[in-house]
């Protein structure tokens, strides 16, 4: 069955043509170069209401920035919680800031570890697309729940082949794309985060003997933790992750090898409320193997779901 045309109408409107050739022909110059991390193309609010470019281009920041709110994911697809996630950190990095001028910035970032081989079951360039629209998703969102002067400055799509948040943390600090602020500070990044990352990043197995402090002291130097709880079966009640947090504060971290006060740079916030949509992007590829369209709707947002029923993705199941 066909798709309403106006959500045809739409994408066509607001989408650069050949997106995902753009993107392919952008990830390999960037596979071409020693570069461990690239931003690919940005977008602000103001390319909501313009046609859209024939090109993909970078923007860096026009004004020092303080922060930026890192999304490091699969995108595999972009879900509503991603989204969810990106929006709850703008608006309480907002309110918490008291300097009128502060414009939040916020990074996708992508790792393509292995991009010589063909990841399944959508291609990077596909994914890099739908990061696209899931950023004019987030600015279109944003611009509806922004305080005064508080926006969102821009969202930077990129890529890195670095595998591990230290040395992501790394590659950006060191990037032009951000040191060219014309701040003296260095740019504080904040990486969102589900529950699950936290347990990992502090699993002593990822670290050779006694390499923990070594490797995270740098990252929790210049960079914080958002953590989204996910109240589930696997990692239990919000209450048991909120506990597992005040256990590493009181001797755990250092029992495997951290520091107690990075801690202090970890922030927990709630996750997905009682009685909403559990979204993975599992569940989503789940859904269209299964041409459930309703149950992708509440899973993406509508402009992701067009997306992925235009270009047929995720009709094969993984494997």
């Amino acid at each position: 069955m066909p798709l309403p045309e106006t959500n045809n109408s739409l994408m066509a409107r607001l989408l650069p043509p050949n997106l995902v050739s753009l993107f392919a022909q952008a990830l390999k110059s960037y596979q071409l170069s020693n570069a461990t991390f690239r931003v690919l193309c940005s977008l602000n609010p103001s390319s909501l209401s313009s046609p859209p470019p024939d090109s993909i281009s970078p923007q860096p920041p026009h004004t020092p920035l303080k922060e930026l709110l890192v999304l490091d994911s699969s995108f595999n697809p972009p879900t509503l919680a991603h989204l969810r996630m990106a929006l709850s950190a703008l608006t309480d990095h907002s309110r918490s800031s008291n300097d009128s001028s502060y414009k939040s910035r916020v990074l996708l970032l992508l790792a393509i570890n292995n991009a010589d081989k063909a990841p399944k079951p959508a291609v990077f360039p596909q994914r890099l697309a739908m990061m696209y629209i899931f950023a004019q998703d987030l600015l279109q969102s944003t611009s509806q729940i922004a305080e005064s002067k508080k926006e969102c400055e821009g969202v930077d799509i990129a890529v890195t082949t670095e595998p591990y948040f230290h040395a992501k943390s790394s590659a950006i600090a060191e990037s032009d794309f951000y040191r060219g602020t014309g701040s003296a500070d260095p740019i504080e990044q904040v990486y969102l985060t589900g529950f699950d990352t936290l347990i990992r990043i502090f699993n002593p197995k990822y670290y050779p003997s006694d390499a923990m402090t070594r490797v995270l002291d740098p990252f929790f130097a210049h960079s914080r933790l958002r953590v989204t709880m996910r109240p589930d079966a696997e990692w239990g009640r919000a209450s048991e992750q909120i506990a597992y947090l005040e256990k590493l504060r009181r001797g755990e971290l250092v029992r495997v090898g951290g520091r107690t006060e990075w801690v202090d740079r970890i922030e927990m916030v709630e996750g997905r409320k009682d009685g909403e949509e559990v979204v993975s992007s599992t569940k989503v590829r789940e859904a269209v193997l299964r041409q459930d369209w309703d149950a992708l709707k509440k899973l993406v947002s509508e402009r992701v779901t067009t997306w992925i029923r235009e270009e047929g993705l995720y009709t094969q199941a993984d494997g």
